[in-house]
């Protein structure tokens, strides 16, 4: 049976991105509702989380729905030997749809491809993170006015960082040129550069990080350097501290350029830079929460007419 699982951004048309942040717009007018009154959303978290797994959450519950799931995989039958298939279809048991976070790559796609009920992938391993993507692109059109040509500067962790790669794939539709900022180490992979060449997309690649390189950005991405992803500790001591964003860079840049990062921080980014009208990452965080209202309400079937013509929201 085919359902409406997001597992990946890469094939979501320009149509489909702008109609869910047009949904997702609805939901910031009024986030509590109960459209889904009766329904059972499963959060199934076998990777750490906070913002994904909470905002998820919380778009379930201020829709009415339930929640069911676990935040720490150890307290689960996987302990035991229980394959993922089968933990997917015993959750899909009990549960309308599933938000699922993997620490394999493919996970997510495998899911969808056994599950009876949709599956939303809340990201596996260093491959997509779906819906962060399309909070995104609600928060750069927040603040842009526009998706379209756009400088976007990425910084620091291009190699495993899951948010960049599903963004660049989503921006495919709007005419960005990309600066990608990161050392040898974790640099664009070749894939990702070769996927920008095939669509057209305007790329250059940077090992500095200063005012001089950024004073023309629309949107700085940055990331942290993920210690989980790195099987040699030594490497992961030589790259952490390599790019720190701090508020005296941010003396040259344009009027309306925005600092998003998909969070958490480690140093990164200075925390006097918090105090800086560009600095927009914790806007960015709660704006997870309309996105993610409109991805479950999609996954389910509830078009924006259902949500425009909703009866059941409260004041």
């Amino acid at each position: 049976m085919k359902t409406r699982s997001l597992v990946t951004i890469a094939d979501m048309s320009k149509e489909k991105i702008m109609y869910l942040l047009e949904m997702a717009h609805e939901f910031e007018k009024n986030t509590n509702r109960k459209i889904l009154e009766g329904k059972v959303v499963a959060t199934l978290f076998f990777e750490p989380s906070t913002r994904t797994r909470l905002s998820f959450e919380t778009a379930a519950n201020r829709l009415g729905a339930r929640v069911i799931g676990f935040a720490d995989p150890k307290i689960t039958s996987g302990t035991k030997g229980e394959t993922l298939k089968d933990t997917i279809m015993m959750v899909s048991n009990y549960a309308d749809i599933i938000c699922m976070r993997h620490y394999l790559e493919g996970a997510a796609r495998y899911a969808s491809e056994v599950a009876p009920i949709p599956i939303v992938n809340a990201g596996d391993g260093a491959n997509q993170h779906p819906s962060q993507t399309l909070l995104d692109l609600y928060t750069i059109y927040q603040t842009q006015g526009t998706l379209e040509n756009l400088n976007i500067y990425m910084v620091g962790d291009l190699k495993y960082g899951r948010t960049v790669h599903s963004l660049l794939l989503a921006m495919r539709h709007f005419n960005p040129t990309f600066h990608f900022i990161a050392p040898d180490e974790l640099k664009m992979p070749e894939e990702y550069k070769e996927y920008c060449e095939q669509q057209g997309i305007k790329y250059k690649e940077h090992k500095e990080f200063n005012s001089e390189i950024i004073k023309d950005a629309d949107i700085l991405y940055m990331t942290r350097v993920q210690k989980e992803r790195f099987t040699d500790l030594m490497e992961y001591e030589r790259v952490k501290d390599v790019y720190i964003l701090k508020k005296e860079m941010l003396k040259d840049t344009k009027d309306n350029m925005k600092i998003l990062h998909p969070l958490p921080r480690v140093n990164e980014i200075a925390y006097d830079v918090d105090e800086d009208p560009k600095a927009y990452y914790f806007q960015q965080a709660k704006n997870g929460l309309y996105a993610r209202q409109a991805i479950i309400c999609d996954c389910l079937g509830l078009t924006i007419d259902d949500v425009k013509n909703d009866s059941t929201i409260l004041k």
